[in-house]
């Protein structure tokens, strides 16, 4: 069916809409809700808060209440094998070396794009459209697709999907990267979709209320099968100037940045400058010291460039919500980019990403090493 739309449903008011809005004007589509994480599963982190997270059962019930109200076949697809591979093995790793993840690029990359595609063709779908907040333009001159950055900045997505490949592009739509979000709630209630009043999803859906050091541990030893804890890991905390100032449960429970939870007492607000999970030791330091000029990105993937072969002037994204900053970006060896920044920025923090823009042009990305 060439005409045959895929859209991904995650049972919020975002894709609600989109495959509202496809509907109306008359393109034959298909609804098809990934199924990521079991919930239920490691009941030992299980919490009352309910609200925050996507791809839970609800969700799938409310994707599925949305087809059904307007009128399109609707699909559950098991991905859950897939994701755990792609997405909290990863995560897992990244942590344990010291590094901070970003989950959602790595579920937007391999599987949100890269499998959901694999299942429009096997429903015979050509395109699939999305919820994100983001807009995909085609270069007549070069022929390139192009991605931009959303109409309603505040709701920009880009930062997140700076992995996809030109053919991926070529078969997505975004239909609200030219909305704002009381426009899309407006829809909602124009449509009397049944998620019009649901709230957003903040949360990483696999990690009960933010603490990602419990699901680690719960994950680890349901893998290791032993159902027991793992040995007590200590580390020491030092200051820039190698002082010892007190001790840590495992390197792994701090990120670049992190003030609270540091129970160490000082006149100045202290913050953590770096890990280093092979010695366990945490460096804190003021703010001061979370400034950097510089940093190398690695695992590039080039969406609106076509690459990099000198250097350019770019505003560079180092997390969600950063403003982009103005810097230079110099080519090196093998697939990486130093990043010389304007003016030196808060928190660089190694395994996060790392987005260049053009303007609105998202002219691709990497992690930052």
């Amino acid at each position: 069916m060439p005409d045959l739309i895929a859209v991904a449903m995650s049972g919020g008011v975002d894709s609600s809409v989109v495959a509202a809005l496809l509907h109306r004007e008359g393109r034959n589509i298909a609804g098809m809700t990934m199924q990521l994480w079991n919930q239920r599963r490691l009941p030992e982190l299980s919490t009352e808060k309910t609200t925050g997270r996507c791809c839970s059962l609800d969700d799938v019930y409310d994707a599925r209440r949305v087809a059904e109200q307007v009128g399109f076949p609707f699909y559950v697809v098991n991905l859950e094998r897939q994701f755990e591979q792609n997405v909290i093995e990863p995560f897992v790793a990244e942590y344990n070396a010291g590094r901070t993840p970003v989950p959602c690029t790595l579920c937007n990359t391999f599987i949100k794009f890269d499998r959901f595609l694999e299942l429009a063709d096997s429903v015979g779908a050509q395109s699939i459209a999305t919820g994100h907040y983001a807009r995909i333009t085609r270069n007549v001159e070069t022929g390139r697709y192009e991605m931009r950055t959303a109409v309603d900045f505040s709701k920009d997505q880009t930062y997140f999907l700076w992995g996809l490949t030109q053919e991926q592009l070529s078969r997505t739509l975004f239909p609200l990267g030219e909305m704002n979000k009381a426009e899309v709630r407006a829809l909602a209630e124009t449509f009397h979709l049944a998620v019009a009043g649901k709230h957003e999803s903040y949360e990483i859906c696999f990690v009960p209320n933010g603490d990602y050091a419990a699901f680690m541990e719960a994950w680890s030893r349901e893998k290791d099968k032993t159902g027991e804890p793992a040995e007590a890991t200590v580390g020491v905390v030092v200051d820039t100037e190698g002082r010892e100032r007190g001790k840590h449960a495992g390197a792994h429970r701090y990120t670049v940045g992190q003030r609270k939870g540091l129970g160490i007492a000082a006149p100045e607000p202290l913050y953590v400058i770096s890990t280093d999970t092979k010695t366990q030791t945490v460096t804190i330091g003021s703010n001061d010291a979370l400034l950097r000029s510089t940093m190398v990105v690695s695992g590039l993937n080039w969406v609106s460039w076509s690459g990099l072969a000198a250097p350019a002037r770019a505003q560079v994204r180092i997390r969600n919500r950063h403003v982009p900053a103005a810097a230079t970006l110099n080519p090196i060896d093998g697939n990486r980019v130093e990043v010389r920044f304007d003016e030196p920025q808060r928190a660089v923090t190694p395994g996060q990403g790392a987005v260049f823009y053009s303007g609105d042009l998202v002219a691709g990305g990497g992690w930052i090493e």
